[in-house]
């Protein structure tokens, strides 16, 4: 035998599926002793990756599944820097600065030019640089106050799990306020949980389980109000994830960026509604001395120093050169047609969903309410199907549509939710539509048995796709 075939290449002119790779299993528990041929590996493993589902009929995600061919050679050319390391690839660095600035023109800081703030891999990495820097700025206070600092807590609705990873791993107390009938958090009751030890309030612009923005100007307004009659001064942290890139387009007069005073800090996801590939997250404070100097390490960069800030030593440049391909790319007046799109379609999908008479619509795609989704619950009275089996039959057409429960004080209900990204066209929602009242016919003969009774669900995440949520997933 020769060499070629006892590494697995194959003989010249050989038939790929004939080849020893293929003809016997993929290594799975123990590390392969041999090598094996590029091609014939390659194809083994894309077989494989065939039975995940189509990215692009993942109604679940929030990540972007669709990017123009320009952007996507800049992720293959980039795929070798390492954004962090600022000395090495300069020009990466500088885009990133630049990045910052639009950012923070775009969510309307008080000195765009001056504005700090970082690339994360996601949302929950800058999620978590921001709580730290509340943590950090209230340990300040009370330090100089010569006041006891062991037991900070912040304030919040319905999160996602990032939030209670963050309270877990940096042993901060996490007051979550269970769900009202109204599913978004109340100013009243954010306020009934602050005291002296509450580093933020932290209000969800694009919450994950039905699309809705929570109030965050009714939230710093009553916040205000605290501190008049109580001097408590508390800040607001904004977890934009979802909500940044889409309200600031197409809902540009609402409150809830650094137009507030009491705004200090927001995280936004790049990979979601800013279109670009997965692994994009941004930290942005309100003034440079938002972010305490403790949480800054600063490396040389073009003979100078340059600030970093991060829970990562080593990620890829191509996500913030692909932001910054887009921000360039589309400006203002793209963004906004790309983002009234997707409320265009969702709303599409809402009148569908609505006209088959079986769903009461939760969130129907109003870009003053919320972003580009649809959630919807069963309607009042006897179904033969529950929204889990209505999900499990949708799958059977290729279209990821999550079933779950809603948190406490609303885990009775169970809604599905769609939530409409850049690439979903009209004429795919009608797709979806038609598949949709199929499925609902099939699962509504009078036949069919009674449904069973749906699992329990917690922890629900932006990004997970399963029926049922889990609460081990990440941003």
């Amino acid at each position: 035998m020769c060499a070629a075939q006892e590494t697995g290449d194959g003989a010249v002119g050989e038939d790929l599926f004939a080849s020893s790779v293929m003809v016997r299993p993929a290594p799975k528990e123990r590390f392969p002793s041999a090598e094996r041929g590029a091609r014939q590996v390659y194809q083994l493993i894309r077989d494989e990756l065939l039975l995940d589902g189509a990215s692009r009929m993942n109604l679940a995600t929030f990540c972007t599944t669709w990017l123009e061919d320009e952007a996507r050679r800049l992720m293959t050319e980039s795929m070798d820097k390492n954004i962090v390391d600022k000395d090495e690839y300069p020009q990466t660095a500088e885009l990133e600065r630049r990045c910052v600035h639009m950012l923070a023109d775009l969510f309307n800081a008080p000195d765009p030019a001056h504005t700090v703030g970082t690339s994360t891999v996601g949302s929950s990495e800058a999620a978590m640089l921001c709580g730290l820097a509340a943590k950090w700025r209230w340990r300040s206070r009370r330090q100089a106050a010569g006041k006891d600092h062991s037991r900070p807590n912040f304030v919040c609705g319905p999160v996602q799990v990032c939030w209670e990873k963050f309270a877990r791993y940096f042993d901060i107390e996490i007051r979550q306020v269970p769900m009202p009938a109204g599913h978004l958090l109340t100013p009243e009751a954010a306020v009934a949980r602050c005291d002296e030890n509450t580093i933020a309030v932290v209000p969800t612009f694009g919450q994950t389980f039905t699309g809705l923005f929570e109030d965050v100007a009714g939230i710093s307004a009553a916040l205000d109000e605290l501190q008049e009659r109580t001097g408590l001064d508390v800040p607001i942290h904004v977890d934009a994830a979802s909500g940044a890139f889409v309200a600031a387009f197409c809902a540009p007069d609402l409150r809830w960026d650094f137009r507030l005073p009491r705004v200090k800090s927001i995280n936004a996801s790049g990979h979601k509604t800013g279109l670009a590939p997965v692994g994009s997250g941004w930290a942005l404070w309100r003034e440079t001395d938002d972010l305490p100097k403790e949480l800054v390490f600063n490396v040389n960069y073009l003979g100078g120093e340059m600030p970093t800030v991060g829970l990562n030593f080593s990620r890829p440049g191509g996500q913030v050169i692909t932001s910054y391909y887009n921000f360039v790319r589309l400006g203002r007046t793209g963004y906004t047609k790309v983002q009234a799109a997707a409320y265009e379609v969702a709303q599409h999908i809402a009148a569908g969903v609505a006209e088959l008479g079986h769903f009461d619509l939760v969130y129907d795609a109003d870009p003053r309410r919320g972003i580009p989704a649809v959630t919807w619950q069963l309607a009042a009275g006897e179904h033969r199907y529950d929204l889990f089996e209505l999900a499990e039959e949708l799958r059977t057409r290729g279209w990821l549509v999550p079933a779950y429960t809603l948190p406490p004080d609303q885990q009775e209900t169970a809604v599905q939710r769609i939530v409409v990204r850049h690439g979903l066209s009209v004429d795919m929602a009608d797709l979806l539509l038609a598949d949709l009242r199929r499925a609902v016919a099939k699962l509504d003969h009078p036949e069919r048995r009674v449904p069973r009774e749906p699992a329990a669900a917690s922890g629900f995440n932006h990004d997970a796709t399963p029926a049922v949520p889990t609460a081990e997933l990440d941003r």
